[in-house]
């Protein structure tokens, strides 16, 4: 047992791990990877057992809230085992928050059991609701489907929010659609500026980049908004809609710079740390969890890596250029 929490050389505690369990996925989302994806072998990729050690070292070291994410988290086979592994943690009171981010493809099918593993609140992916974009802005993906399995989540008694990604000149015209959709159906909405994220054959960052301070104007056109202290642990600044009573969260790493208050790191399928997202620097943790069968060496690297965490990420766009732009791809890191 670890009794020394994780913090940062900034005084901050590492209390939220965010794991991407696959680099795969049933979508193509233009802002996120390439229509051809060259996909990791799987002896690189953490088993579910390997995930299961991985994630209850930093549990015990201070994490109290695991996000999953991918890629697609549900498309990896036998995740569901992996997410009642978890769920020990939950009953020992050690981990506060068991929850994923999904493009929800696959939730018609998982609702069920991951409410029974201990899941409570997720996030679903959606920026459209317009058939025909959102074919095209996920290549892939079916709207119908999504829409199932955001039903099956409601009936099975998951929280469920949105995750939008601002798309300038592709869903400007549907802010309200989308914020009235949500409001109806007691669903949170949260806004994210398009991150510059690996080589997406020719798509244009500073193109699809709309401002959260313009989108947030517009809100206010139509809404009386009030700022919120609410956090969950994330980056995202919350308002409240007086006329409707929800909540709208914007993630702006772009037009305001979240860092100060860091709380999480993430961990890639492989076994990489990142300390933070928009830095290239990173952490080999699998070496050491497949060097032992003790923790203690797979311990001693994650505080080594920790002890590395930035004060802060380099994103900026402001000269019409993505700087900072990393070339990983966000299906690798993690959304």
């Amino acid at each position: 047992m670890s009794a020394v929490p994780l913090i940062d050389p900034f005084a901050r505690p590492i209390s939220y791990l965010r794991v991407s369990v696959t680099d795969r996925c049933d979508f193509r989302c233009v802002y996120c990877m390439a229509e051809n994806m060259t996909f990791l072998p799987k002896k690189e990729l953490l088993t579910l057992e390997e995930l299961d050690r991985m994630c209850s070292a930093f549990i015990r070291m201070g994490v109290e809230k695991l996000r999953i994410t991918g890629g697609e988290p549900l498309v990896r086979r036998g995740i569901m085992t992996f997410f009642q592994s978890m769920t020990r943690h939950l009953d020992s009171g050690a981990l506060q928050e068991l929850t994923l981010t999904t493009n929800g493809s696959q939730l018609a099918r998982f609702a069920d059991d991951l409410v029974a593993a201990g899941v409570r609140r997720i996030n679903v992916s959606l920026d459209t609701l317009d058939d025909e974009k959102f074919a095209r802005v996920t290549r892939w993906g079916r709207l119908p489907q999504v829409l199932n399995g955001i039903d099956a989540a409601q009936k099975a008694g998951l929280r469920v929010k949105i995750n939008t990604v601002a798309l300038k000149g592709f869903n400007e015209d549907e802010l309200f659609r989308l914020t009235e959709w949500c409001a109806e159906r007691d669903m949170d909405l949260t806004f994210i500026e398009v991150m510059p994220m690996g080589d997406l054959g020719g798509e244009d960052r500073v193109g699809q980049y709309w401002s959260l301070k313009d989108l947030r104007g517009q809100l206010a056109e139509q809404y009386t908004l009030k700022d919120l202290d609410h956090r969950t642990g994330g980056p995202a600044r919350y308002v409240e809609l007086g006329e409707t009573g929800q909540q709208v969260g914007f993630i702006t790493p772009l037009t305001h710079n979240f860092c100060e208050s860091c709380n999480r790191v993430r961990l890639t399928c492989t076994g990489e740390l990142f300390m933070c997202l928009g830095q290239e620097d990173n952490a080999d943790l699998r070496t050491p969890l497949r060097a032992s069968e003790a923790d203690d060496v797979l311990e001693d690297a994650i505080r080594a890596a920790i002890a590395r965490k930035p004060k802060g990420h380099d994103f900026d766009y402001s000269r019409q250029k993505a700087d900072g732009q990393v070339s990983r791809h966000m299906s690798h890191t993690g959304g």
